[in-house]
Parts: C-alpha cells; sequence; structure tokens
C-alpha cells in the first residue's frame, strides 16, 4: 500500500482498501486529476460529487466520486457508458 500513500491524493479507507484491491490498475493520480480538471460534474442526490475525465493510459473515461467536500475520492471507476455532450 506504500505505493499509494500521496499525501496530495485525500480518499476514503474504503477507496485505499476496496476500490484498488478491486481495481488495481486505477492510479491515485488520475483520479486527482480528473477533480483538478473535470470534463463533467455532477452532485448526487446524498451530496457526493461524480467527475468524469478521459484517462489516456487507461484509453476510457474514468468516474471519480468523492465526497461532499469535493476532494475526498470515495471511488472510481472506468465508466464505459459515459458520452461527452457536444453543445
Amino acid at each position: 500500500m506504500a505505493r499509494y500513500n500521496l499525501p496530495s491524493v485525500k480518499a476514503t479507507r474504503y477507496f485505499w482498501e476496496q476500490v484498488l484491491r478491486k481495481r488495481p490498475y486505477i492510479l491515485p493520480e488520475w483520479c486527482e486529476q480528473v477533480i483538478q480538471q473535470p470534463l463533467k460534474k455532477e452532485v448526487q442526490p446524498d451530496g457526493r460529487i461524480r467527475y468524469w475525465g478521459y484517462i489516456p493510459e487507461l484509453g476510457r473515461y474514468l468516474r471519480v466520486v468523492t465526497l461532499a467536500d469535493g476532494e475526498t475520492v470515495h471511488n472510481a471507476f472506468p465508466d464505459r457508458n459515459f458520452k461527452l455532450e457536444v453543445s
């Protein structure tokens, strides 16, 4: 777990222990990048915030869910259904 101990990435225990265990290919730096420069942002009814961003190394869009503070990562996964809406 030491490789994920990045002081700039705030995350819940669930993220460190469950999400990265199930999806070890996800890098916490990607989550931070998506939060800082999202292609789309949406607030859930429970106050958590969803962010989407494209990760070239992954070849997919990554959805990052934070707590209501908008900076503590709670979940992250490739979102194969995400479509960037062009207006």
